[in-house]
C-alpha cells in the first residue's frame, strides 16, 4: 500500500475582498521531506501556510495531512486537531515564562512533561538553559526555542513561516544549518516558506517557486537552477546574463558565440547564461571584452566585461584570487550548457 503523503495540497484558492491570494495551488509533500516555498513578498506563500495550519479557510480546493481532509472548502478541522507545529517570524515566545515554560507550553501536565522538554532542549542545544528567559536569550537561542516548542508535541507537519527574517547576517546561516540538521534527526514533514534563495536552496529536499498567487515550477533545487521553467523562474534564482541568441537545435548563436543549450530550441530566443558560467582568461582566450567594475566580496568577486560591440555588458562571478582591475582587457568564456527561452518572454517585474 502507497504511503500517503505528509500534506497534499489540492487546487487552494484563497481570495481576500477582491484579491486572489492564492490560485490553484496544488502540490504533495512526501513524508520527512523539508519543502521551501519560495517567492517574493505578496506571492500568497504564507497564506498557504495558514491554509495548511487550519488558520484560514479555503474559498475552495483541499487540505490533506496524512491522507486526511482538513479542509475542503465546507468542511474544516480546526487547528488545534491538525497536528501540526507552526514557527513564526516573531518566534512567538511568552516573555514571562522561562524557556522550559514556553517549550511544555500546550503539553499534557505528569513526569512526561518535564521529561519531553528535556528532550527537546537537548535536542535544539540549549540544555542548561531552561530556567531563562527570552530576553536573556540571543535571537538564535529564541529561534531555538520557538523550534523546541513547536516540536515537543510531536507534530506530523512543521511550518516555518520566514523563521530567519530577525536574524542578523552573520548569525543567520549558522541558524539554517541548524534547524535542518535538528529537523533531519527529528524526522519531521517541514515546510519552509522564505524569500530569501540562499535559504531555500540550501536547506530544502524540494521547492515550489510562486508568483502572484500561484506555484508555477516544483522540483529539487538542483533542477529548478539548472532547468529553470521560464525566464522568470530563472531571474528569480539566481543572478544571469540575458542575450539575445539565435537558436537552432541544440545551440544558439550569441555575441558570446555559439552556446550548447539545456534544451532545444529554433528561432529567436534570450539566452540565460548564470554569473558562475562566465569564465574570465587573458586576451585571445576567448571572445574580446574589457572589464568596467569589480566589486570584491572576500569568497568570491563580481566582474562586469563589456564587448567590443560597445553595448553588452557581461556580469561574471569569479574566484577571489585574480586581481582584475577596471580597464583591463580579457576574454570571456561560458562553460556548461545554458537556458533558453522565447524572445521576448516577459522578465521580472
Amino acid at each position: 500500500m502507497t504511503e500517503s503523503p505528509a500534506v497534499e495540497c489540492c487546487d487552494l484558492r484563497k481570495s481576500f475582498g477582491g484579491v486572489r491570494a492564492v490560485n490553484a495551488v496544488s502540490f504533495a509533500l512526501a513524508r520527512g521531506q523539508f519543502m521551501a516555498l519560495l517567492g517574493p513578498s505578496g506571492c500568497g506563500k504564507t497564506t498557504v501556510l495558514r491554509l495548511i495550519a487550519g488558520l484560514e479557510r479555503p474559498d475552495a480546493g483541499q487540505v490533506r495531512i496524512n491522507g486526511e481532509v482538513m479542509s475542503d472548502g465546507a468542511a474544516i478541522v480546526p487547528p488545534n486537531r491538525r497536528r501540526v507545529g507552526m514557527v513564526f517570524q516573531s518566534y512567538a515566545l511568552f516573555p514571562h515564562m522561562t524557556v522550559a515554560q514556553n517549550v511544555g507550553y500546550g503539553l499534557p501536565g505528569g513526569d512526561g512533561r518535564a521529561r519531553r522538554v528535556a528532550e527537546m532542549l537537548a535536542l535544539v542545544g540549549l540544555r542548561g538553559l531552561d530556567e531563562r528567559h527570552p530576553a536573556e536569550l540571543s535571537g538564535g537561542q529564541q529561534q531555538r526555542v520557538a523550534l523546541a516548542r513547536a516540536l515537543a508535541p510531536q507534530p506530523d507537519i512543521l511550518l516555518l513561516d520566514e523563521p530567519f527574517s530577525n536574524l542578523d547576517v552573520a548569525l543567520r546561516s549558522q541558524v539554517r544549518e541548524d534547524v535542518q540538521r535538528i529537523l533531519k534527526q527529528a524526522g519531521v514533514s517541514a515546510i519552509l516558506v522564505t524569500h530569501d534563495q540562499d535559504e531555500a536552496m540550501s536547506m530544502a529536499d524540494c521547492m515550489g517557486v510562486m508568483f502572484d498567487g500561484a506555484i508555477v515550477q516544483t522540483g529539487a533545487p538542483r533542477a529548478l537552477y539548472d532547468d529553470p521553467a521560464t525566464r522568470r523562474v530563472a531571474e528569480f534564482l539566481g543572478e544571469a546574463n540575458a542575450l539575445p541568441g539565435e537558436a537552432r537545435g541544440d545551440v544558439a548563436a550569441t555575441a558570446l558565440g555559439d552556446l550548447a543549450l539545456r534544451r532545444p530550441a529554433r528561432g529567436a530566443v534570450d539566452v540565460l547564461i548564470r554569473a558562475e558560467q562566465i569564465a574570465l582568461a587573458g586576451p585571445g582566450q576567448g571572445v574580446p571584452a574589457a572589464v568596467t567594475r569589480v566589486m570584491y566580496y572576500g569568497t568570491h568577486q563580481h566582474v562586469w566585461a563589456a564587448l567590443d560591440d560597445g553595448a553588452t555588458v557581461i556580469k561574471a562571478r569569479c574566484a577571489p584570487d585574480a586581481p582584475w582591475r577596471a580597464g583591463e582587457r580579457v576574454a570571456l568564456r561560458v562553460s556548461g550548457p545554458v537556458a533558453a527561452f522565447p524572445a521576448g518572454e516577459s522578465a521580472p517585474p
